[in-house]
Formats: structure tokens, C-alpha cells, sequence
């Protein structure tokens, strides 16, 4: 398993939220990303929608799988 915490500098809109479930979709790991106590499906455009993501949200983005290690890189530059 990889896992990465990161701060967000700007809110999750809906546009980007589809690119971030895309981006995620691309790959065979099974990936979560947590927002304090709420875990959601990374490839689910409602899940990542229904964190609220804001400026400054400390995310964690935790990938098991085949891919993890370049999920998790390749999703947090979609943040960052």
C-alpha cells in the first residue's frame, strides 16, 4: 500500500473533480482518499464531490494495487 498526505491549494470544483476521477480511473489499484474521518472511492465522481474539498483540505490519497506507487503521484499532482 501507498499512501500520501497532502494540503490542497485551491477548492475541488466539479470540473476538477472529474479530471481527478479520471486521472484515477486510469489505473488498477484500488484507491481511497480520506478527508478526516470520511473514506470515499477515488474513481467515484459523487464520492470525491461529496468530501467538500476546499482550500487547504489535508487530504490522504492511499493506493493497494499492481500501480499504487504512480496512482498515488500522478493523482496528487491533479491536486497540487
Amino acid at each position: 500500500m501507498t499512501e500520501k498526505t497532502i494540503l490542497t491549494k485551491d477548492s475541488l470544483d466539479t470540473r476538477h473533480a472529474a479530471l481527478f476521477v479520471q486521472t484515477a480511473s486510469r489505473f488498477k489499484s484500488n484507491i481511497k482518499v480520506s478527508i478526516n474521518d470520511k473514506i470515499v472511492n477515488a474513481k467515484s465522481l459523487m464520492c470525491i464531490i461529496s468530501l467538500g474539498i476546499t482550500n487547504g483540505s489535508r487530504l490522504k490519497i492511499s493506493a493497494d494495487g499492481t500501480d499504487e506507487e504512480a496512482a498515488v503521484n500522478e493523482i496528487t499532482a491533479v491536486l497540487q
